[in-house]
């Protein structure tokens, strides 16, 4: 399975870990999914420094192969992390939500490689012209902070991928690797899974996280928060919360006061999934099991050949 991405990252298969916070900021999920062939993610965006950089360096001891970290520009002691990064010379960063031109040339010196999360053609041409090595593009289906212009991943996937020479990891949606070739057919170069190794045994949320993931419906996810940084979350007693709060006048500060009476962090860690954010995307619908993630990994590379030789046969 050769793609521009395996290629450009040293992977075996063009599978990708999302970056999930709590759910992947460990090392247990991120260093079996490397070991499997895929690339797995390390979430710093919920961290401390120092437990980023046990986790870090425990996932450099588990596997010899290529791994991520996933950073928001925006976090505070953004700097911090990415001094660390430098001096442990991670291979690859995939960062999101702020510029990445000043940090690619001292990056560009040690053979890191820098992927760069969009949801928009506009924020795909920024990040193309600063000259990133290649771009995830996450579609409205996606859980976490999708697009709030709900563009779908079918759409803004091949409209980016008409408009840019540059490797494309394609992200929403997809729990299988039937929703992996059909990506890879639009133009893709790999494709990020969150929710669907989110169901795995190695990713580190409350078991009541999972066991409502579980239960959920292709239809029972809403885009939460629509005035301010939207979720795709599973409905429950917050989301309803939301939904009338939308419907009142609020200024800013009162608006994002609402919004931050839940947490991920409530759900993930203290199972709180009524009240808590139970980020998920769509393709949670998908799923009915919670596998190791070896297994996972074989599973959906035995169904991205099926899905291969299923399109070689028309």
């Amino acid at each position: 399975m050769n793609t521009r991405i395996t290629k450009l990252l040293g992977i075996k298969y063009p599978i990708i870990q999302a970056g999930m916070s709590w759910a992947s900021s460990c090392a247990a999920l991120p260093a079996a999914v490397s070991n499997a062939g895929g690339l797995g993610v390390i979430a710093a965006g919920p961290m401390y420094e120092d437990d980023f950089k046990k986790v870090l360096l425990q996932v450099k001891r588990t596997t010899s192969a290529p791994f991520a970290v996933n950073l928001p520009l925006y976090r505070p002691g953004a700097q911090a992390f990415l001094d660390l990064l430098y001096d442990e010379r991670v291979p690859v960063i995939i960062a999101s939500q702020g510029g990445p031109k000043a940090h690619l040339a001292r990056f560009r010196e040690i053979g890191t490689k820098w992927i760069h999360v969009v949801s928009t053609i506009e924020h795909a041409r920024k990040a193309v012209q600063a000259g990133v090595d290649g771009l995830v593009v996450v579609g409205a289906e996606a859980g976490g902070h999708p697009p709030a212009n709900e563009v779908g991943t079918l759409v803004i996937v091949r409209k980016i991928a008409k408009e840019f020479d540059i490797p494309i990891i394609a992200g929403g949606g997809v729990a299988d690797g039937y929703g992996i070739a059909a990506l890879l057919a639009l133009g893709a170069d790999a494709v990020q899974l969150g929710t669907r190794f989110l169901m795995t045994e190695e990713a580190a949320v409350h078991m009541n996280y999972k066991q409502l993931a579980l239960q959920t419906e292709v239809d029972g996810t809403a885009l939460v928060g629509r005035k301010s940084l939207p979720v795709r979350m599973i409905k429950n007693d917050f989301a309803a919360h939301m939904v009338q709060v939308d419907t009142r006048e609020f200024d800013h500060d009162d608006y994002a006061a609402e919004f931050k009476k839940s947490t991920l962090k409530q759900a993930a860690l203290d199972g709180n999934v009524a009240w808590g954010k139970v980020e998920v995307g769509q393709s949670v619908g998908l799923i009915d099991s919670i596998v190791p993630a070896a297994a996972l990994m074989e599973q959906l590379v035995a169904e991205l050949n099926d899905a291969r030789a299923i399109l070689n046969r028309i």
